[in-house]
Parts: structure tokens; sequence; C-alpha cells
């Protein structure tokens, strides 16, 4: 087996899923190829099709691993991926604007969206970053205090997009470039971990529609929040919607259950500082996802991630996805 894994099937720990000198060639080489072919714009449907059948010639072992996690993301509900290859010499200067995307096809692109085929559909949201499906995660001077991706300060926990009833199934974060500290630590949580220790008290009522997610602010514009169950499907395997910067008990009950919630999502809690070349994907599903403060520099060679959403069931947003594109304009 040329990729290193764990006997549990789908969890990945902390040191992460490294790649073989092999593999990794494999996946920059086929990589080069998708980020080539015409017109080399990211959204393009043409484009994100060349990404799919980029999918099919990745490394057999990369793809299996995937694959898994996408079945079952086991009691982390993360993958972390190491030794991606990536054109490091070549690479820009960090942006730090707002909004800022990824729109010309890059190697970094290719490699995000060939796995995002692998594990769905990548998605994006109009309102969100105008709707790119490849996104810069940057800081951004003057918003060093925003609870979101251009922020510096700990980013509390949450579900990508929880506000939204067609949120991702899975993100997928690229490194390009760390933090000059090594400070700015990946924290993730998964709730199969923390549902044992909840009262029968709290589970009812985390169970409720008693909690309204207001957008974050990336998004400019966002539908009305209606209340809403933080746990909601089977009750072995419950999915998880919250955002404790955004997630707003409605009652004394609702909000005793919710700070519950977030001691022991805290207490669980999973770190890891990425370096360039490692991916993390996360089941947006179960687990949430945050990251510790660090100080940017706006030096051009801050911190630099690149992100992309993929939805399992593409087709359950169609009214909501002109001409059946990738991007949710509702």
């Amino acid at each position: 087996m040329s990729l290193l894994t764990s006997s549990e099937p789908a969890a990945a720990d902390s040191d992460g899923e490294i790649l073989s000198p092999a593999d990794a060639d494999r996946l920059k080489n086929v990589a080069e190829t998708v980020a080539a072919v015409a017109p080399r714009l990211v959204d393009s449907p043409a484009w994100v099709a060349s990404a799919r059948h980029g999918w099919e010639d990745l490394p057999v072992a990369l793809r299996r691993r995937v694959r898994a996690f996408r079945r079952n993301s086991g009691g982390h509900g993360t993958l972390l991926l190491r030794g991606i290859l990536l054109d490091t010499p070549n690479m820009p200067p960090t942006p730090f604007a707002a909004g800022s995307v990824q729109r010309r096809a890059t190697l970094s692109a290719a490699v995000l969206m060939s796995l995002a085929c692998g594990l769905g559909d990548p998605a994006a949201f109009a309102a969100e970053k105008s709707g790119a499906l490849v996104q810069d995660v940057v800081p951004v001077p003057g918003n060093e205090d925003v609870q979101g991706n251009v922020g510096s300060v700990p980013l509390a926990f949450h579900n990508e997009n929880a506000f939204h009833r067609h949120r991702p199934d899975f993100v997928l974060l690229l490194c390009l470039r760390a933090d000059h500290d090594t400070a700015a630590a990946l924290r993730t949580a998964c709730v199969r971990a923390v549902l044992p220790r909840l009262t029968t008290a709290t589970r009812a009522a985390l169970e409720s529609p008693w909690f309204v997610t207001e957008p974050p602010p990336s998004f400019v514009v966002g539908a009305p929040a209606e209340p809403h169950a933080v746990l909601a499907g089977v009750p072995e395997d419950p999915d998880v919607r919250v955002d404790f910067a955004a997630t707003k008990p409605l009652g004394s009950q609702a909000g005793e259950a919710l700070a519950e919630l977030a001691t022991l999502i805290h207490q669980s809690a999973r770190e890891v500082f990425l370096r360039p070349g490692d991916l993390a994907i996360v089941d947006n599903r179960v687990t949430m996802h945050g990251r510790s403060g660090f100080r940017p520099r706006y030096d051009g060679a801050d911190r630099w991630l690149q992100r992309t959403f993929v939805c399992a069931d593409l087709r359950r947003s169609r009214a909501f996805r002109p001409d059946d594109g990738y991007v949710l304009t509702g």
C-alpha cells in the first residue's frame, strides 16, 4: 500500500496520512494535466469535467482512502493527507484582499477539484465570495477580529454555512503557506465523540427546533434565520448543525444545552498545524472546525489556505442552481 492507512478505515490521526513519493508525483502530474485544460477557468463546467476525469487517474490507494472516508468518516470526521507536491517556487505572494478567490486554473486548484469530484460534486454559494469554487482563506487587514475566514483571532467551532439548508457535506482545506509563527492550528471536533456524554435533557433540547443561526460574515446576503435543531437524523449517529459564533438559543433550556455541548466540544477538540502540502478533509455533517489565533504580517508570506466545498448529492439543491451548475443562488 503506497498510502499509509490506519486500521480504522475512516479515521485520521493527528499525524495525518502521508502520500508515498510515487503517489505524490502521480497526483501532481494529474493535477498539472487538469490545470492545463482549456479554458483554464476553475468555475467553467468544462474545466470541472476535466477535474472529474482527473480523479479517475489518481493513484488507486489515494482514491480508495478518499472513498472510504466518504462512506464512513469515523470517530473524528476528519481526514488529513500530507505530502501533496505544490509549485512552491512559483507561488505568488499571499493575497490579502477581501473576497479573494482562485479563478484561473492552478496546480492547487486542480488538486482540490479532482479530489472534490471523488467525494461528490464541488459547490459554492453565489452570496459568498462571488460563487467561486476555489476560495482563498487568508487574513485581511482590518478584519482581524472577524469571526470568519478573513480574521486572525481564534475562530469558533462551527459547521460550514450552518445556517443554510444545503450546507456542504465536506470541506476541503489545502495549505499553501503556514503562518509565520506556526501558531494557527486547525481545530476539529466530532459530535460522535461527545454524544455519549450528553445528558438526556441536553440531548432532547438539542434535538428540538430551539435554535437560529445567522449567515457568516462572508455572505453578502443571507436567507432569514429559521428555527432549527442542532442534532438531527438517526439518534445513534445524528448530524450536527451549529456555529458557536452565530447560533443563538431560543430560551433558557436551549441555552443551557448549547453551553453543555460547547464545553464537551472544546474538551474533545483535536488540533493540527497545517504545513504546505497538507490537505484536511472535514465531514461537515458531523464535525465542526475552527482555528486558533495567529498574528498576520501582511507581507506576502502570511498563512494561505484554499478551500472547496463538496455536496455528496448535488441534486438535492437542483432548484437553487441555475442551469444545473455548481453555484447555489438561494
